[in-house]
């Protein structure tokens, strides 16, 4: 139907191989991150430098100094507000964060603090959302401060398990801010996520793993740090993924949308 929005797909990565491969598959927006054990942090100057070169679709940066909660020291505070400056100055296209106050709701204040710091960017609340005690309230406390979009799992363990709710957000959202559902959107998940909710945003990490170029391998040790196991693989983004997942969210967002012929472009 023509005046539809299309579906964005956003693929959260967390090396530049994986970036590259979103982009070959067909996403529209990346989502740049570090620590995937821990949730995603704030990734390395270098890496979004060099991926502000290579790539040629939207690229947004976490804004999280820690893993762990959403409930951050002033100096944690002064740390986001000097990545956001500095992600401004490499010409990334939008950031991602998202504060908490101690009883459970949106601090506005410092979240709204840090969207003008970053304004002209797009502006995302991250999964920090989930975490809320109502997150009816933490809606209108993100369109107060200021945010583009939400991205959520319907404060359950998968999108597909939160559905209703992310269903009930996109009704209240009004058109004042964009709801994206994430966590467990894959091949399958995403036709009733899509079809069910209503939302136009995407949110999906399409992952998998590679065999390392090392053609020696030391015996003698077993990974480095936390990662026994895999000090020969290496975790990435299967752009054939990413490709089979926005077709079938298209095609759930068109079944579900009344009057759109086969042959009609979202």
């Amino acid at each position: 139907m023509n005046g539809e929005p299309a579906l964005t797909t956003e693929v959260v990565v967390y090396n530049i191989e994986s970036a590259l491969n979103a982009q070959k598959g067909g996403a529209d927006r990346i989502e740049l991150c570090d620590n995937p054990g821990g949730g995603g942090t704030t990734p390395s100057l270098g890496t979004i430098e060099v991926l502000r070169e290579a790539l040629d679709i939207s690229l947004f940066v976490m804004i999280r100094p820690r893993e762990g909660d959403f409930c951050y020291s002033a100096l944690e505070f002064k740390a986001m507000k000097r990545d956001i400056a500095h992600c401004k100055e490499l010409g990334v296209d939008g950031v991602v964060f998202g504060i908490l106050s101690p009883d459970g709701t949106l601090d506005r204040k410092r979240c709204g603090e840090l969207v003008e710091l970053a304004r002209p960017l797009q502006v995302t609340c991250h999964r920090a959302f989930d975490m809320t005690k109502d997150p009816f309230a933490a809606l209108g406390d993100c369109v107060e401060s200021g945010f583009d979009r939400i991205l959520t799992s319907g404060q359950k363990a998968r999108a597909l398990e939160g559905a209703t709710l992310i269903g009930e957000l996109v009704e209240k959202s009004r058109g004042r801010i964009s709801i994206m559902a994430g966590c467990g959107v894959n091949e399958e998940s995403v036709k009733e996520i899509v079809g069910s909710t209503g939302i136009n945003e995407i949110h999906l990490s399409a992952e998998t793993t590679r065999e390392s170029l090392m053609e020696y391998k030391n015996p003698k040790i077993k990974g480095m740090g936390s990662t026994t196991g895999k000090e020969y693989v290496v975790s990435t983004v299967s752009a054939q993924r990413v490709r089979e997942i926005c077709k079938n969210g298209l095609d759930a967002q068109k079944s579900s949308l009344p009057g759109i012929e086969e042959n009609s472009q979202l």
